[in-house]
């Protein structure tokens, strides 16, 4: 049996906290279910882990913190695991205040290189009289009883709305905690959106992988009305919650077309596309990490039509342009500086 993640280790070590129906939020892996005293409920915002979850004999699986599985006073314990952003733990304890039933407990798990000090003090400012319950492999277990319930739980509570400008064309992205780029339009992106006024994609409809909050495929149906184009949908997929909650109210707000959707990877895409654009992360938590860009890579070809376009940017150290060629075909750089490149390739 594989090691868990240390936080998850360190609920089985006190497991005794736990009591009746379980409401779990933000467990990163799935093996923990089985090893724990009750059943009930877990939530996930990455739609691949969703997805395992689903498989766990004996538990509800529920996808993002407004999933219709989600209702008031639905559970006795609640367990909150840290968030890779800290301002995202305002949402999952108030959230957890929510499902509380009557005299429910809520316990906090977290490393202490996740900022578990700080996400103490938010919790005390709900529950002052939240304690200690353990302190073991590098993580600390808080315990809070009587906890004080909330009627609602409103998501757009947190949604907030940001000005975006390229290339003269403007619209509001909306912003959640915990999304890539919350309030602004980062650099790579920037000069993704610059290619695209340079260099138009081919007719036809686009995929916009990793999406985001939607600003590329907002911008760009904006500008191709603004410029006098034909305008086509742009599909969205991310694996991330937040992400597809955003990018929906952004085209929304926008009145652009596409479907956003949840996605881990290319595995919840259907059809081909004249073009497919993306600024894909590179990093899981602090660390460096191209997995699945590189996997995205290996199968991007098959969603393009033949002689469709890819168009990635990304930061100039990444090993990214001889995968493109060996998967999608001839690769040239059609922008860049220190620190961003945006490549362009057709399929074979």
């Amino acid at each position: 049996m594989s090691a868990l993640p240390n936080s998850h280790e360190v609920l089985l070590k006190n497991q005794n906290l736990l009591r009746g129906r379980l409401a779990i939020i933000g467990m990163v892996d799935p093996a923990l279910l089985p090893r724990l005293p009750d059943r009930g409920l877990t939530i996930s915002e990455h739609f691949g882990n969703y997805q395992q979850l689903l498989a766990v004999s004996g538990w509800t699986a529920a996808f993002g913190y407004d999933a219709p599985e989600l209702s008031s006073g639905m559970a006795d314990t609640l367990v909150v695991f840290l968030p890779k952003a800290r301002v995202e733990l305002s949402v999952r304890l108030e959230l957890a205040l929510w499902l509380a039933a009557e005299g429910a407990r809520l316990v906090l798990v977290g490393e202490k290189k996740e900022g578990i000090a700080g996400a103490v003090k938010q919790l005390k400012e709900l529950a002052p009289q939240a304690s200690k319950a353990d302190s073991a492999r590098h993580c600390q277990v808080w315990q809070a009883d009587s906890l004080p319930r909330r009627p609602v739980f409103d998501l757009q509570r947190w949604l907030q709305w940001h000005p975006v400008e390229c290339e003269g064309v403007g619209f509001r992205m909306a912003g959640l905690p915990g999304i890539f780029s919350d309030g602004e339009l980062d650099d790579g992106t920037a000069m993704l959106l610059q290619t695209l006024a340079d260099s138009p994609l081919e007719k036809g409809p686009v995929l916009d992988f990793a999406c985001g909050a939607g600003v590329i495929g907002t911008w760009l149906q904006l500008h191709q009305r603004a410029t006098e184009q034909g305008v086509f949908p742009v599909d969205g997929v991310d694996v991330q919650f937040q992400a597809v909650a955003c990018a929906r109210a952004t085209y929304r707000e926008a009145g652009v077309d596409g479907l956003i959707h949840a996605s881990d990877g290319l595995s919840g895409v259907d059809g081909r596309y004249a073009a497919v654009v993306t600024n894909p992360p590179f990093h899981t938590g602090i660390r460096t990490d191209t997995s699945m860009t590189e996997r995205f890579l290996q199968g991007v070809a098959k969603y393009l039509e033949p002689g469709g376009e890819l168009r990635l940017v990304a930061n100039t150290f990444l090993p990214y342009e001889a995968l493109i060629h060996r998967h999608v075909g001839p690769v040239k750089t059609i922008a860049g500086d220190r620190r961003f490149t945006v490549w362009s390739a057709r399929r074979h």
